[in-house]
């Protein structure tokens, strides 16, 4: 069975296309139809944690966490560290899982996870217009409407897992 699909961002017609994500014809989008597993990371660091400004759509200006799309045949905690470092020059490594979180109708899941910086500077990179690290009482209005529950679900896991996930480095 067929439907007719439409491109989110210019409203054209899209391709039918069995094999994979169509392109738009009108803006060149890739429209995935599929839901799409993204990963991202709350980073502590310098007593806070590192948020992006967003240099890419949906959410342009606006901060959040770093993230992106997982790539096929890549491991989850793999690609959150990759996006870590993609939008924020610092090398991170995944300890644990905060949570999965998706809306309904919505085209994407995004993987969650506790990382700690390895090596690296803090710096804005491709997809980021900024970076910082904010303390929790001083956090910039965040993009995405399930981003203050993420907060609220690492902080709840982090105080389960005890003394040594408790200060912010």
């Amino acid at each position: 069975m067929t439907h007719d699909a439409f491109c989110s961002r210019c409203g054209a017609r899209l391709p039918s296309d069995p094999g994979g994500a169509p392109k738009c014809a009108g803006c060149g989008r890739i429209a995935y139809l599929d839901p799409k597993l993204a990963a991202a990371a709350i980073v502590p660091h310098c007593g806070g944690i590192v948020l992006v400004k967003r240099a890419i759509e949906p959410a342009f200006g606006r901060w959040s966490f770093p993230s992106g799309y997982v790539n096929r045949g890549e491991q989850v905690e793999r690609a959150a560290e990759r996006e870590v470092f993609e939008e924020t020059g610092l090398h991170v490594s995944a300890k644990w899982l905060v949570g999965l979180y998706s809306t309904p109708g919505g085209p994407v899941a995004l993987s969650v996870y506790h990382a700690e910086v390895t090596g690296g500077t803090l710096s804005a990179r491709d997809e980021s217009l900024e970076t910082g690290a904010f303390t929790l009482d001083r956090l910039p209005e965040l993009a995405f409407e399930h981003d203050s529950r993420i907060i609220q679900d690492w902080l709840r896991e982090r105080s389960a897992r005890g003394p040594g996930h408790q200060g912010l480095s």
